[in-house]
């Protein structure tokens, strides 16, 4: 009767809890043949030189997996795969994406998976790797949504042929007349992306009357187009940027452009966050052993280092040299923050501080 109990706690053992034994390369060996003869991955995310340049190559390179990259904004993926499941197409098998997306769309329609127990690599799952001690799951389960890269996040871009570093040191710089008409934002009505984050975090921060003058009585231009935006600053045409991208903005910085990333306004509390990504996998992936392979891999060294040096986003291993980061973006031990990517605040406090600055938007 014992062993018939031993064996049968071992069949119900998910896949994951094997690999952590000591058979965790008899594992990996299975799963990387299996995965070599599905011949690709597919990975949904937002536009991205990083993945494209560096990390599909990468990947493609150390394990002969092709991978096909879904990229748009999230809102658009997410619905053309809710779209595709209500006709039982199963087209995608890892996410990239953003906290809202996660919280709000992927785990509570159940587009998810647990990953967790899909984790092999002794380098993934060993605590030591880790700040934190161990794996951080964002979820309240503590399975599906993997946060890798934890950094300080700017709360904007200058060009310091327009505007000098010491006119931008306050929020109240932010709001000078001097430069209405002269910021950039995306959208900052919406109830998901970088605009409608950062609108609803000042609103939350510094109330309506500060919001009122920076999204109304500022006049920022509204974009949908991050390349245009970083386009914009580096020409001067709009020399302050509210959510434009850091791997957009590296490759100007690169070619001579005066642009700075503005990581400390006096008035506003610190931020964190999870960019570029929280890391999830797909409900009835296509390719299940290759979305495996693929995500032991994102989450292993190379997959973080290659983002973190891309991206300039801080990485939670302990292992990636952390010396090309600009120290700005490195939390500093004591500090309080305010974590933008916390599921408490993008599902629930978020929600009624984004309503009232789309009723100021609208009431303008």
């Amino acid at each position: 009767m014992k062993k018939a109990l031993v064996l049968l706690a071992a069949m119900l053992l998910a896949p994951g809890a094997l690999a952590q034994s000591a058979d965790w390369q008899k594992v990996w060996d299975q799963t990387l043949a299996a995965a070599k003869k599905e011949g690709k991955v597919v990975v949904a995310g937002s536009p991205d030189p990083v993945m494209r340049n560096s990390v599909i190559p990468a990947f493609e390179k150390r394990y002969g997996i092709k991978v096909e990259f879904l990229a748009g904004r999230s809102s658009d993926l997410t619905q053309r795969v809710i779209t595709e499941r209500g006709s039982g197409i199963y087209s995608v098998d890892a996410y990239l994406s953003g906290p809202d997306t996660t919280y709000n769309v992927l785990y509570p329609q159940k587009l998810i998976d647990p990953l967790r127990p899909q984790l092999i690599l002794p380098e993934v799952t060993d605590g030591k790797n880790w700040k934190s001690g161990k794996l951080w799951f964002m979820d309240k389960e503590q399975q599906y949504a993997l946060r890798l890269f934890s950094g300080v996040d700017s709360w904007l871009f200058i060009n310091t042929d327009y505007v000098k570093p010491e006119e931008m040191k306050s929020a109240d710089d932010l709001v000078n007349p001097k430069w209405k008409g002269k910021i950039t934002t995306e959208d900052p009505s919406r109830d998901r992306g970088a605009g409608g984050n950062t609108s609803a975090l000042i609103y939350a921060e510094r109330g309506p009357e500060y919001t009122k003058k920076l999204y109304v009585d500022q006049a920022p231009i509204v974009s949908a187009d991050r390349r245009q935006m970083s386009d914009w600053l580096a020409r001067g045409t709009y020399p302050i940027c509210l959510t434009c991208r850091a791997d957009d903005v590296s490759t100007l910085q690169k070619e001579g452009f005066k642009i700075v990333e503005v990581y400390e306004l006096a008035g506003l509390k610190g931020r964190i966050n999870a960019s570029p990504f929280l890391l999830t996998l797909a409900n009835k992936a296509p390719n299940p052993n290759a979305a495996r392979v693929f995500v032991n891999w994102m989450a292993g060294k190379e997959g973080v280092e290659l983002y973190a040096r891309g991206f300039g986003s801080v990485p939670l291993r302990t292992d990636v040299d952390e010396s090309f980061l600009d120290p700005r973006s490195i939390p500093k031990p004591g500090v309080e923050y305010f974590d933008d990517s916390d599921p408490q605040w993008r599902s629930v406090d978020k929600v009624p501080a984004g309503e009232k600055v789309r009723a100021l938007i609208k009431g303008q």
